[in-house]
């Protein structure tokens, strides 16, 4: 039965449109103003009115998934946007990046109204899997999605801090070669991959990013990696002695570390200890670490990093990744 298609209408006199350019910025004052309002009643530290990170986001959102981002006007006021939810599709996987709505406005059904019209049906139609991320300590939203089968099945743990600690990463086995992206596009063609262009290098670098993807994240998002890059984002892949990519990962001076993908999980230590050696940070690192990752968490800790309090969970309706070796970008964006 198609669930989807045949839920309830929401409050009274709302509208429901594709959200314009034009109204990301109030879809991140929504997005701090929810959050912040369960995290105030938590004790927690509040979310600074600084938006442009979060709303860059947003734009990437919109400009790969359009259709499936969508805003909720009035019902007093039609100009008034008090509600949003955003999805993306990569390939067989259907991901629910953003769901807010106004405190004022939460319990009236509006939200269940927002993910149906952004949700593909049930079954999903082009979407194989379906997945989401939410805040441990929301047992309303969590119960939303899980009555659609998209299920809590792991913590998604953030970690912030310097490495007052290095050794405890490790360091890379003898023969894995770390390649940074940028070092390579001012290369020749044949030195190995490049980030720009369409030539050789560029088509190389897609090819082993790509299967590494679809190999631990179940799909490849070329979209979201060209994202990180204008984000300033530095990536490197790292290739076996045999010249093999056995793994990939981002950090970038603002702190943000991920996504990383290794074939090997022996490998996430040494490969977050390169990423954080290789970049020095504005201030602290900071990244997603997904519950079943030990051999990343576990070497992050004793490098010196802190768990963040209250988890996020990931949720999903069938297994499609292995995150024992593949570190999300981050609760929005896998």
């Amino acid at each position: 039965m198609d669930r989807v298609a045949r839920s309830a209408p929401a409050t009274a006199g709302m509208v429901y449109r594709a959200a314009a350019p034009e109204d990301l910025a109030a879809c991140a004052g929504i997005w701090r103003t929810s959050i912040n309002a369960y995290t105030r009643r938590l004790g927690q530290m509040e979310i600074p009115p600084e938006l442009n990170q979060i709303t860059r986001l947003f734009m990437h959102l919109r400009s790969t998934d359009p259709e499936r981002f969508v805003v909720a006007l009035g019902p007093d006021d039609a100009d008034r946007i008090v509600a949003f939810a955003a999805a993306v599709a990569r390939e067989g996987l259907w991901y629910l990046s953003m769901l807010f709505v106004l405190p004022e406005f939460q319990g009236s059904g509006l939200g269940r109204e927002l993910l149906a019209r952004v949700m593909p049906p049930d079954p999903p139609d082009g979407a194989a899997f379906r997945g989401t991320a939410t805040d441990s300590a929301q047992p309303i939203s969590n119960a939303l999605y899980a009555s659609y089968g998209i299920v809590p099945r792991m913590p998604l743990l953030s970690l912030t801090g310097l490495p007052q600690r290095p050794e405890a990463f490790g360091t890379l086995p003898s023969g894995v070669v770390a390649i940074g992206f940028d070092e390579i596009a001012a290369g020749p063609p044949d030195a190995g991959v490049d980030v720009g262009g369409d030539g050789l290098g560029h088509r190389m670098l897609v090819e082993a990013v790509d299967g590494l993807d679809r190999d631990l994240l179940g799909v490849a998002h070329p979209v979201d990696h060209r994202f990180l890059r204008s984000e300033s984002r530095h990536g490197w892949l790292y290739r076996g002695p045999d010249g093999t990519p056995v793994a990939y990962g981002y950090a970038g001076e603002s702190g943000r570390v991920g996504p990383v993908a290794v074939r090997d999980e022996a490998l996430l230590g040494p490969v977050l200890g390169h990423l954080t050696s290789a970049v020095v940070p504005r201030g602290a690192f900071a990244l997603w670490v997904g519950g079943a990752a030990d051999r990343a968490l576990v070497p992050a800790l004793q490098a010196g990093f802190r768990l963040d309090p209250f988890p996020v969970l990931l949720c999903w309706d069938r297994p499609f990744a292995d995150f024992s070796r593949y570190l999300p970008i981050g609760p929005g964006l896998l």
